[in-house]
């Protein structure tokens, strides 16, 4: 399977000085220019269950079920959330001290060399998992060639 992402996010370890670096730097730059960060989009795992079978699991605290978007359209498999704007509780908040739990809209997409159907999509514990098989078409499949040897041509061992 191969899938290109979207996501402009290096390849960073997390558990790294440099990662925490990397975010530090573009929340500045985002807080300058007035864009948007380009480390809010969610982290997520890929995994292959089988030659068929994939599991997709996002992590997106905090996001209901009822602002999350999840389409598949050409071969592209597209997660959208858009959070609803109030507060928790119906809290008025007169002043954050702290304020690093930000439930900013994201838009998370994955382009495939072929279809897939998506089977499951669970939101459980802040995490989104979906299911899904990568469907590629038998003429596409690789074919095994079987050799055939006629009986009276085959080679004598001397």
């Amino acid at each position: 399977m191969s899938y290109r992402s979207f996501s402009f996010l290096p390849n960073i370890n997390h558990n790294s000085a440099f990662s925490n670096r990397f975010n530090q730097i573009d929340k500045i730059f985002s807080t300058l220019t007035g864009e948007k960060p380009i480390s809010d989009t969610p982290p997520y795992n890929l995994i292959e269950t089988n030659e068929k079978k994939y599991k997709l699991i996002l992590s997106i605290p905090g996001y209901k079920e009822k602002e999350l978007d999840i389409s598949v359209h050409n071969n592209q498999l597209v997660i959208q959330g858009k959070k609803e704007k109030k507060h928790q509780n119906n809290e008025k908040i007169n002043k954050y001290l702290n304020k690093d739990i930000i439930f900013n809209d994201f838009s998370l997409s994955f382009n495939f060399d072929h279809k897939i159907q998506v089977s499951k999509a669970n939101l459980s514990l802040g995490l989104l998992e979906l299911i899904f098989e990568y469907q590629i078409p038998d003429k596409e499949k690789p074919k095994k060639i079987f050799i055939n040897i006629p009986n009276n041509t085959q080679i004598e061992n001397k």
